[in-house]
């Protein structure tokens, strides 16, 4: 792909909804963790290879890096927390929040075209679901799309064993239950020239009424790529993205006005870099698949 070629691509991965899987996703956002770049760097691998954290990047401002954890409970959440506090002692200040529900969005302010706009919408990961039971055929599909998200159904096929009207049939089902939500691709921002920041928001007096309302503008935003609502010091997290700095605060200034009897408090933090992501933990696809 050419895109891949000119490094606009850094990386692909399957998104999976991972509360199929009975895991919690917790965000832990870590202060002076590194004051050089060899730190930063011996770091960068050491959490990287971590098999619950998910995706790890960074930030500008009051946080540095954060990483993503998914566990099946809290308590191993904060057993290996500790256990990476104990082996790296600068990753001692942190603040946590409990994620609840993700929407992911399509990157429209990139496209003009309102057709492909309307094919694209958002994708919401996590919430309140029901943990499902997989075969182990379909968790041969899962693991190998997760290592490789662009396989086709041909290599699909001779890398499950299975052959491929199966793989397509597992595919098919997957999609239809929701476990597995596409495609998605991280790109280099510098190269495109996009201004990325995180918006965070404190809120109170909330109704149901007029979170709906607060969650339906951002989602018709176009420059909002992401969406999380959260359980810690703050409530929603916005992932915003444009080509200038001054539309991002034009969007953040927008939304204050729009929503100020709920806006608390917010705050807005520089994306630089994203160093890991996906939506599963590693350690599902180890020997036995558990961790309790």
């Amino acid at each position: 792909m050419a895109l891949e070629r000119e490094g606009i691509i850094k990386e692909s991965f399957t998104l999976y909804d991972y509360s199929y899987f009975g895991i919690l996703l917790f965000r832990v956002y870590f202060k002076g963790a590194y004051v050089s770049e060899v730190e930063k760097s011996r770091i960068v691998k050491e959490l990287s290879n971590n098999q619950f954290i998910t995706s790890l990047y960074e930030f500008g401002g009051e946080f540095d890096l954060t990483a993503e954890f998914a566990s099946p409970n809290p308590s191993r959440f904060n057993k290996e927390l500790k256990k990476l506090s104990r082996l790296i002692p600068t990753l001692n200040d942190y603040k946590i929040v409990l994620n609840l529900v993700t929407y992911v969005c399509p990157k429209q302010y990139i496209t003009k075209s309102e057709q492909l706009q309307l094919l694209n919408t958002e994708k919401i990961v996590g919430g309140d679901r029901d943990r499902e039971t997989f075969s182990q055929n379909e968790m041969a599909l899962i693991k190998t799309l997760y290592f490789n998200p662009k396989m086709r159904f041909s290599e699909l096929s001779k890398m499950t064993k299975l052959n491929v009207k199966t793989v397509k049939n597992i595919h098919k089902n997957l999609s239809k239950r929701n476990i597995i939500r596409g495609c998605k691709y991280i790109l280099d921002n510098e190269k495109l020239g996009i201004q990325k920041f995180r918006l965070f928001l404190r809120l109170h007096n909330v109704s149901p009424e007029r979170d709906a309302q607060l969650i339906e503008y951002v989602l018709r935003t176009r420059e909002a790529v992401n969406i999380n609502k959260t359980v810690g010091d703050w409530d929603l997290e916005i992932d915003i993205e444009a080509q200038e700095k001054s539309r991002i605060r034009f969007i953040v200034m927008k939304l204050r006005e729009e929503f100020k009897d709920l806006i608390e408090t917010f705050n807005l933090i520089e994306y630089y870099n994203s160093y890991k992501r996906s939506y599963l933990p590693l350690y599902l696809f180890q020997e036995g698949g558990k961790e309790s």
